[in-house]
C-alpha cells in the first residue's frame, strides 16, 4: 500500500512561507479528518501559481466569517511561477503582452505595473523572466495575508490520480488521491490540474532526423545555445512566437538561421503606441462560419478607417471569441482550424515592436531567412544534416530545432498523469485544438459510466472548449473564477454541516 503523505511531513519539506499555519488534524491526512478542506494545485507555472494565489487571497477576504478551514497545496518539482513561458533566462525573450495587461489580479489591473516600478523596471514589454519572478513574489505575498489559508509547496511530480477508495466523500463517492513519483500519495478534497504546455510535437520529423544528434525536439531545453554551437547554419521548423525567440538566440556572424512552416507566416507586431479601443462588433445575427468571417472582416476594415489600425478591432473580439467558438458546429470548427487558425494566431498573438524590428533587421541583413515549406526528408552527412523541403529545395545545416509548438492532442502526450487520467476515464480528451473536455467551470468531464472526481483544469488544457485559453488575461480570469467556485463549494458544505452535524464532513459533487 502506498504511503499517505501527512501534513507534518509536508510541512518539513514545504518551501512556502506561510504566516498562519492551519492547525494540523494529527498524523492522518486532513482530507480523512474532515476538519480541514484540502485543495491541491498540480503545476506551479503561471496557471497554477495564479490559481493558488487567488485561492489564498479570496479566502483571506472572508476570514473571520465562520469560514471552513482550508489548506492549499502547490505541487510541482519546477520553480514557482516559471513554467515553460517564464523560466527563460534570456533578456531578449520578452512578454508578448504589454505590462499594463499582465496583472496577476483581476481586481487590481495595475498591480504588475506598480510591482515593476517598485523593483526599478519600466513598463512595456518586459523580459519574461521578470514576470516569473513577479508571480512567485505575488504568491508569497498572498500566503502572508492575514487570514490566508496555509500554503504547502511541495517539489514533487504527480504521476497518477484516482478516487481514494477508502475515504468516502459526503455523497458516497471518493476523495481524490494524487500519486507522487516517490510512491507517496496525497488525499485532497479537490485538485486543479494546471499542467501547462507539453513537449512539442515532432511527428513531422522523418525518422532519420529524429535520430540525428543535431535535432533538437524541444526548443526550450536547457543549454540549447551551447549545444547548437557557433558553426553551421540552423533550420527552425515553425515560424511562430517560439521561432522569433530562438532565431534571436541562435544568430551568429556568418550563420543563416532558416525558418520554415506550412504557411510561412510571421506573427504580426504590436503598434508602437496603444490605439484607442474599439467597440466590439455585433455578431449575433451570424449563423455560421462564413457569416462570421465576413462580419469580422467588415469590422476590421471599419476599424482601419476609424482608428487607423486593425489591431483595436482584433482586440475587441477577445471577449467574444469563446462564445463564437462554441456557437459554430464541430464541422465548422474543424474548417476554421484548417483554413483560418494560422492567420488568426499571427494577428491575435503579436510580438513586441522591438522584437519585430530585430527580426526584420536580421532578415534584411541575410542572417535569418523565412519562407514556406515542410520537411520532406533528411539525411545525416559528414557536413551536417541535409534537409530536403517539399518544394525540392535542399539545405545543409548543423542543427534543426523544432519550433512547431506544444503537442495538443492529449492521446499522444507522453505524460504519466495524463495517461492515468485518460486511461481511468476520469478525463476525456477534447477535440482539436486539444486539452481536456470540461464543463463551464473547468471541471473535467469523465468518460460515460465513470464516477466524476473533484478535478478541474484551466489554461491551455481548455483550448478545445474555449479556443482562446493560453494567454495570461484569459488564464487570470479562469483562475479567479475557479478559486471563487472552489471556495464557494467549501462554504456550502460547511453551512450544510452546521445545519446537520450528523452530515458527512466531505465535499460533495
Amino acid at each position: 500500500m502506498a504511503e499517505t503523505l501527512t501534513v507534518a511531513d509536508a510541512r518539513r519539506f514545504s518551501t512556502a512561507r506561510t504566516a498562519h499555519p492551519t492547525p494540523s488534524a494529527g498524523p492522518a491526512s486532513a482530507a480523512r479528518s474532515g476538519t480541514v478542506r484540502d485543495i491541491a494545485v498540480v503545476g506551479a507555472g503561471a496557471a497554477g501559481t495564479l490559481t493558488a494565489m487567488r485561492l489564498l487571497r479570496n479566502a483571506a477576504e472572508h476570514a473571520g466569517q465562520r469560514e471552513p478551514a482550508c489548506r492549499v497545496w502547490l505541487v510541482d518539482p519546477a520553480p514557482t511561477g516559471g513554467g515553460l513561458a517564464f523560466s527563460t533566462t534570456e533578456p531578449h525573450h520578452l512578454l508578448n503582452v504589454p505590462a499594463t495587461n499582465m496583472s496577476a489580479h483581476v481586481d487590481e489591473p495595475d498591480h504588475f505595473v506598480r510591482w515593476l516600478a517598485a523593483h526599478g523596471h519600466s513598463a512595456g514589454f518586459v523580459p519574461r523572466r521578470v514576470y516569473g519572478r513577479y508571480l512567485a513574489e505575488s504568491l508569497e505575498d498572498a500566503a502572508r495575508l492575514r487570514g490566508a489559508p496555509e500554503l504547502l509547496r511541495l517539489h514533487e511530480r504527480v504521476v497518477s490520480v484516482g478516487h481514494a477508495s477508502d475515504a468516502p466523500d459526503g455523497d458516497g463517492s471518493a476523495l481524490v488521491e494524487l500519486g507522487f513519483a516517490t510512491g507517496q500519495v496525497l488525499q485532497v478534497h479537490a485538485a486543479v490540474l494546471a499542467l501547462g504546455n507539453f513537449a512539442p510535437d515532432d511527428s513531422w520529423a522523418p525518422p532519420a532526423l529524429r535520430d540525428a544528434a543535431g535535432f533538437f525536439p524541444d526548443p526550450w531545453v536547457a543549454g540549447l545555445d551551447a549545444a547548437v554551437g557557433d558553426s553551421g547554419d540552423v533550420l527552425l521548423v515553425g515560424t511562430g512566437l517560439t521561432m522569433v525567440d530562438i532565431a534571436h538566440t541562435l544568430q551568429r556572424p556568418g550563420r543563416v538561421v532558416h525558418a520554415v512552416s506550412r504557411h510561412g507566416l510571421l506573427p504580426q507586431r504590436h503598434g508602437d503606441t496603444p490605439a484607442a479601443p474599439a467597440d466590439a462588433p455585433e455578431l449575433e445575427g451570424c449563423t455560421g462560419l462564413g457569416d462570421l468571417r465576413r462580419a469580422v472582416l467588415r469590422h476590421l476594415s471599419r476599424c482601419r478607417r476609424t482608428h487607423g489600425d486593425w489591431r483595436p478591432g482584433f482586440d475587441s473580439l477577445r471577449p467574444l471569441t469563446t462564445a463564437l467558438w462554441q456557437r459554430i458546429t464541430p464541422d465548422e470548427r474543424a474548417r476554421f482550424l484548417r483554413e483560418d487558425l494560422r492567420h488568426w494566431e499571427t494577428h491575435r498573438h503579436r510580438i513586441p515592436p522591438s522584437s519585430a524590428a530585430a527580426l526584420q533587421g536580421a532578415i534584411d541583413a541575410g542572417r535569418v531567412a523565412v519562407g514556406r515549406g515542410t520537411v520532406a526528408s533528411a539525411t545525416v552527412t559528414p557536413d551536417g544534416i541535409r534537409v530536403v523541403l517539399d518544394d525540392g529545395r535542399a539545405l545543409t545545416v548543423g542543427a534543426v530545432v523544432n519550433c512547431t509548438g506544444s503537442r495538443t492532442d492529449l492521446t499522444r502526450v507522453d505524460d504519466p498523469l495524463v495517461s492515468a487520467l485518460l486511461g481511468s476515464g476520469l478525463a476525456q480528451a477534447a477535440a482539436p485544438p486539444g486539452g481536456f473536455r470540461t464543463d463551464p467551470t473547468g471541471r473535467l468531464l469523465p468518460a460515460p459510466g465513470t464516477t466524476p472526481a473533484p478535478l478541474w483544469t484551466l489554461g491551455s488544457l481548455r483550448r478545445g472548449d474555449l479556443l482562446e485559453s493560453t494567454a495570461i488575461p484569459e488564464i487570470r480570469q479562469q483562475a479567479e473564477a475557479l478559486a471563487r467556485a472552489l471556495l464557494a463549494r467549501e462554504r456550502a458544505d460547511f453551512a450544510r454541516r452546521q445545519l446537520d452535524p450528523a452530515a458527512p464532513g466531505r465535499m460533495g459533487h
